[in-house]
């Protein structure tokens, strides 16, 4: 008999010449690069467990945080008096713990074109950011408290100039604006005046000058009223103090600080 030329000697011909892989039951065995399917479901499930146990509690944390700053911004509109309700932002996490155990660590609130509510020389505030450290709220939400707050108020110029009835811009000095006195036969009269901040949120105007033009004695006279006497601010909350007022291209800003801030949705915030 002869053998067949592809067997080796001592080979039987009915022998395997090669070897497969074994398969397991469920799969292939665990040297093999590829893992049963049934595990990798079971890691998907537990993946997919543990992203909702993070996830979920930051939604239910984001959805309070969202509600406090819609109700904050209603309440800051209805006192206040704004066109639309101001950008209200809780920061800190968790909210729902802190809004559950007392004050909320921090908010911040951007507001516009607050109107004023003086009868005599009205300035509103064109912008006002507001930063509130500790905020609490009263039982019957009449009014929220801030242990501290920072502020920052812009009035620009147009408004500034309707108020004292004179044509103001930033003048040529840091705190200083320009006033154009309009005299008849169509003349004109440049004065500056220094700004700064006076106690009882107001803002004062001192030592004018004239720059440009010559202005008749009852001219000068008539500037000393109209800068004798400083604007009051009555559209900032209870508890802000004006520190400091300084000049930019487009108007003036204003900066506050105090203790206890108070915001009441009645109207009660005016300033004293």
């Amino acid at each position: 008999m002869h053998q067949s030329q592809y067997e080796s000697p001592g080979q039987s011909r009915y022998e395997p010449q090669y070897e497969f892989p074994h398969h397991s039951q469920h799969g292939y065995d665990d040297g093999s690069p590829y893992e049963p399917r049934r595990t990798r479901r079971r890691r998907m499930a537990v993946a997919a467990a543990l992203l909702a146990l993070v996830l979920l509690p930051v939604a239910v944390d984001r959805a309070v945080a969202a509600r406090i700053e819609s109700r904050t911004a209603k309440a800051f509109q209805e006192g206040m008096g704004t066109p639309l309700p101001p950008e209200v932002h809780v920061r800190g996490f968790p909210v729902l713990t802190q809004a559950a155990s007392g004050p909320l660590r921090r908010v911040d609130i951007t507001a516009h074109d607050i109107p004023a509510r003086d009868t005599t020389r009205p300035l509103p505030v064109s912008e006002l950011s507001l930063r509130l450290d500790g905020l609490t709220k009263s039982d019957d939400d009449s009014e929220a408290r801030a242990r501290s707050a920072e502020a920052t108020a812009f009035l620009s110029y147009e408004d500034v100039s309707n108020a004292l009835g004179l044509e103001i811009s930033q003048g040529g000095r840091t705190g200083q604006v320009s006033a154009v006195v309009l005299l008849p036969l169509g003349k004109d009269v440049t004065v500056t005046t220094t700004v700064s901040a006076a106690s009882g949120n107001r803002i004062a105007f001192k030592d004018f000058q004239v720059t440009g033009g010559a202005l008749p004695g009852a001219g000068g006279a008539l500037l000393d009223k109209v800068f004798e006497r400083p604007i009051q601010l009555r559209n900032i909350p209870d508890g802000l103090h004006l520190r400091s007022v300084t000049t930019t291209d487009d108007g003036l800003t204003a900066r506050f600080s105090g203790r206890s801030v108070t915001f009441r949705p009645d109207g009660g915030s005016e300033g004293a």
